[in-house]
């Protein structure tokens, strides 16, 4: 393969350089427990402080506590599992959460809550009017995602807080910001949501490092129970350099955030025009409006995702058909859009970083419609 054209960094980006030589630096040099007594450690620990108040700063967040944790899927599922809810009240999440959300939702369905799904429209965002109806008094908590890891739809969630603070001002109310994060401006206090759930290595950082912020007040209990770190919250030792190195990763995307965002939207754009004006029956899944700039979700008409996938991998093009972090996924968020039979099963995700090149896009487009060709050709054999 002598071109490597990646377009799946909704499922993981190339860690920054830079960032890649302070984690090797931190775990050669600065190896400590952060948690021992003498003065390396000590110092260690004040950077890990250090790192934990620049990335509340970052996300603009209220008084509360950041928490750092293994990743996302940790994050979601402490939120979900480790609020304070009575027993057989109601959960809403939205359909098309990422698996750690619908999977932990589902456990707590057979552990006797009463849980809810609430409606997408085709482009993957939620619908307002739907959810709404499923707020009542008897809920305890909501979990929405910001941006949609599938289909890049932004969601309101300053306006679907409000309307859960009217109908059940008790309830909890947690967001899922990993595809949101780096991508769209994030203001946590603009949002008012109690929980909020971001993750390192969707913004070049490191993976295995992402954080859960709990706005002061929110009862939540631990996850990991042991040695008492992170204030008693998430207890082992902490993962000092992907932590340093997480940080380090937020000030450089906030640094280049304008430039990177109007890049990948003129990618997302001139890629969505080329593949409409080049390729027959096509159908953009994407929203037109109120979208993260870096996924362009498209579904091809005839053809299976995962068939073209690998038939244009063999040209140096990777992308995705959905979320990477379950093979299951796919199959059960496509039968959410409403498309036809002859599109259903050909969906492709292109999620773009500030290393895509826009010279790039009259390649990708014609090496799909060849391939396209070959294997429509193939299926009327």
């Amino acid at each position: 393969m002598d071109k490597l054209i990646y377009l799946d960094n909704a499922a993981t980006t190339r860690i920054y350089p830079e960032v890649a030589e302070t984690i090797r630096k931190e775990s050669v040099e600065d190896f400590f427990n952060p948690s021992a007594l003498y003065k390396p450690s000590v110092a260690l620990s004040v950077k890990i402080k250090n790192a934990r108040e620049s990335i509340k700063s970052a996300l603009k967040a209220p008084d509360g506590e950041l928490y750092f944790l293994s990743g996302g899927s940790e994050a979601d599922n402490t939120a979900l599992f480790c609020t304070r809810k009575p027993k057989g009240s109601r959960i809403i999440v939205g359909e098309g959460e990422h698996d750690a959300i619908i999977n932990s939702a589902n456990q707590l369905a057979v552990q006797g809550f009463d849980v809810k799904f609430a409606p997408i429209n085709k482009d993957g965002s939620i619908n307002v009017e739907e959810f709404e109806k499923l707020l009542d008094e008897s809920v305890s908590l909501v979990s929405i995602m910001h941006v949609s890891n599938e289909t890049g739809a932004v969601n309101d969630i300053a306006k679907l807080v409000r309307l859960t603070r009217k109908h059940c001002p008790k309830a909890v109310f947690h967001s899922d910001g990993v595809q949101a994060f780096g991508k769209i401006k994030v203001n946590l206090r603009a949002l008012d949501v109690d929980l909020y759930t971001i993750s390192a290595h969707k913004i070049h950082g490191p993976k295995g490092i992402g954080t859960l912020f709990v706005k002061k007040g929110v009862s939540i209990k631990p996850l990991i129970y042991g040695g008492g770190q992170e204030k008693g919250f998430r207890s082992g030792t902490e993962n000092a350099p992907a932590i340093i190195g997480f940080a380090q990763a937020v000030k450089i995307c906030l640094d280049n955030f304008d430039v990177d965002y109007s890049k990948k939207t003129i990618f997302r754009e001139q890629l969505m025009a080329k593949l409409a004006e080049s390729i027959d029956g096509i159908e953009i899944v994407s929203p037109k409006e109120n979208f993260a700039p870096n996924i362009l979700t498209v579904a091809f008409k005839d053809v299976r995702g995962e068939v073209l996938l690998h038939d244009i991998e063999n040209y140096g093009i990777l992308v995705g058909i959905g979320s990477a972090c379950s093979s299951h996924h796919e199959s059960r968020f496509k039968g959410l859009l409403g498309l036809d039979e002859s599109h259903k099963d050909g969906i492709i995700r292109f999620s773009t970083s500030y290393e895509n090149d826009i010279n790039n896009i009259d390649y990708i487009v014609s090496t799909i419609k060849n391939s396209l060709e070959k294997l429509t050709a193939y299926k009327r054999v």
